[in-house]
């Protein structure tokens, strides 16, 4: 089969799923789709599709659904994102006129993005210190042990000790504290994660795996010190979606109210062609999660130093992943802007 009929085939799969929630068939794909083929090749493409493990069989159906890997195709392959009603961004042009303040206006936010996306929204709300690295120094306290010190342009110094995998010299670790300094220079102290790959192989491949260790630490001592936290809404749109996520609903509600693990997985997402994140299922990387896909966008917080945090949805895998990407982005845009302007 070619390979733009799979994709096709696909993306009808996944379209049709997202909004009947039933497994979908050969039959109801050539009713609803202007696919040009017979059943029987469409059989023939879903057959292939579930041997490349984009499509799966729930129990006994003879219909199929998505898998996360079908999922992260079809998002892939979204040539454009699509803009927003006027009716929606009307909705938006009400924030700036009707929000009193910074916190009102992030409320008002998350509470406009569950509306429009019928999943929970959330937003990443950085306590920014204006703190920037001014030093950073690696000192030896043994052949094993190393003390990592990060001093702050508000005075403050923070340290660390590091358990070394094998001994290294007093003048190599004040190199690595050198790159350290060098790199690091007048960076936001809440700007996390660090760049670790590239401070890694700023010194000889010797010390790497000591360097890794050392900025490891220096980013513990970083995050100790940044206070973020989320605000949330729509955490009901979780239960109408107890179909897909049966038992799955309070372990996902739990990690959303710890929040670290929401912070971390919005620390590390990185933003794509279309500026946005998509995780879907396993690659969360947390359990508790495993069953829901997070969509995100980076916004440029009042007093940010141009530090972005980032906003988004978290639902199941099944979401319209069209619909979500574009009001995730839009509100995003729309937000940085508004705060850029006040």
């Amino acid at each position: 089969m070619s390979v733009t009929r799979r994709l096709q085939v696909l993306r009808a799969i996944v379209e049709d799923y997202v909004h009947t929630r039933e497994p979908v068939g050969s039959k109801a794909l050539v009713e609803r789709h202007n696919l040009q083929v017979s059943p029987a090749t469409i059989r023939n493409d879903m057959a292939q599709l579930e041997e490349e493990g984009l499509i799966a069989a729930p129990h006994t159906s003879a219909g199929r659904i998505p898998t996360d890997q079908g999922y992260r195709l079809f998002v892939d392959k979204i040539t454009e994102v699509r803009p927003l009603s006027k009716a929606e961004r009307r909705a938006m042009d009400l924030l700036a006129e009707t929000a009193d303040d910074y916190e009102a206006m992030l409320e008002q936010t998350v509470r406009l993005l569950a509306m429009l996306t019928n999943q929970v929204a959330v937003i990443q709300h950085p306590q920014h210190s204006t703190a920037r690295i001014r030093h950073v120094d690696v000192v030896q306290m043994s052949p094993h042990k190393a003390l990592a010190i990060v001093i702050l342009s508000s005075g403050r110094v923070e340290q660390r000790m590091v358990t070394l995998s094998e001994p290294v010299d007093e003048e190599s670790l004040h190199r690595m504290g050198q790159r350290l300094s060098e790199q690091l220079y007048h960076r936001s102290a809440s700007a996390l994660p660090l760049p670790a790959e590239t401070l890694i192989q700023s010194v000889e491949q010797a010390l790497q795996p000591s360097m890794a260790l050392v900025v490891h630490a220096v980013e513990a001592i970083l995050e100790s010190g940044r206070v973020d936290r989320i605000i949330m809404a729509g955490t009901a749109n979780l239960a109408k979606s107890g179909g897909d996520l049966g038992p799955s609903i309070a372990p996902i509600l739990e990690a959303l109210e710890e929040q670290v693990v929401l912070l971390r997985l919005l620390h590390e997402m990185q933003q794509d062609r279309h500026g946005l994140s998509v995780r879907i299922g396993q690659e969360t990387s947390h359990e508790s999660l495993a069953e829901t896909s997070v969509v995100a966008a980076e916004y440029a917080p009042a007093d940010s130093g141009g530090d972005g945090a980032k906003l988004g949805v978290v639902g199941p895998t099944r979401m319209d992943y069209g619909s979500t990407m574009s009001a995730v982005r839009a509100m995003a845009r729309y937000l940085s802007r508004i705060l850029s302007e006040g």
